[in-house]
């Protein structure tokens, strides 16, 4: 199966281990970067968001590739071949991997929504995700979403594609260090899902989910201080969305 790696890069951090990395997979990739390198397999793109780093670079991704890999370029890859495996063999045409944190609020965290993920699928991370090059195209061109993965996979379940979530292949990154960014960070991104589910129609389990979100967002204050600024970051980033936010950068800071 012909695949291949659109890597998304703000800047020239990591671009060279990135490199490295895909080299040692012996994969064909293509990095677009807000930053202009001489690199032959890097192009430049002003820095608009993620999503217009997707929908410009998919222009580059050659017509016979089957499998269109998306990646992060601040992670490391760990174990391609179990999501490679598992997209196969499930027929699957939407796969995102698991994020790993060494440290920060985000450790704890993405162990609450990893839980719930293997039962429904709210959201996706886009550190790494394999997805159909047919099944992309139909998606692009992205509309201005500051969670973009989310508006892939909720587009993908509206059109009644296979999606799945994969913990044997996982990224390692590094997030907030502290809970006030980690409020920031969780506004950006539950304002951007709003924005997700306002463009497209995934399962009413999904919306239902998000409809409540709002009400039950107090009981993460069990878990302590890291629980308030998460509740914090959650309905701020409601709140962004219903003033009218639909932007597909982080303007807005605190």
């Amino acid at each position: 199966m012909k695949t291949f790696f659109l890597v998304l890069a703000r800047d020239e951090k990591h671009v060279d281990e990135k490199i490295k990395e895909l080299t040692f997979l012996g994969v064909p990739y293509l990095i677009v970067c807000g930053r202009k390198l001489h690199y032959s397999n890097v192009i430049y793109r002003e820095p608009k968001g993620k999503y217009d780093a997707i929908n410009f670079g998919f222009r580059f991704v050659p017509r016979d590739t089957e499998v269109v890999v998306l990646n992060d370029v601040d992670t490391k890859i760990k174990n391609f071949q179990a999501a490679f495996r598992s997209f196969n063999s499930g027929n699957i045409d939407l796969l995102f991997a698991r994020v790993s944190v060494i440290e920060g609020p985000q450790k704890l965290f993405n162990r609450i929504l990893d839980n719930v993920r293997r039962r429904l699928l709210i959201t996706a991370n886009g550190e790494l995700m394999l997805i159909r090059y047919g099944v992309l195209k139909r998606i692009v061109p992205i509309k201005p979403c500051k969670a973009e993965d989310s508006y892939m996979l909720f587009k993908a379940l509206e059109f009644k594609w296979k999606c799945a979530f994969c913990e044997d292949c996982y990224v390692e990154t590094e997030r907030t260090k502290t809970v006030e960014k980690e409020a920031v960070y969780k506004r950006k991104t539950v304002s951007g899902i709003y924005q997700a589910l306002g463009y497209t129609k995934p399962p009413y389990t999904i919306k239902l989910f998000y409809a409540f979100l709002p009400l039950f967002s107090p009981m993460l204050m069990l878990s302590g201080r890291r629980g308030y600024f998460w509740m914090k970051g959650i309905l701020g980033g409601l709140v962004d969305y219903l003033r009218g936010d639909r932007s597909g950068v982080w303007e807005t800071t605190y």
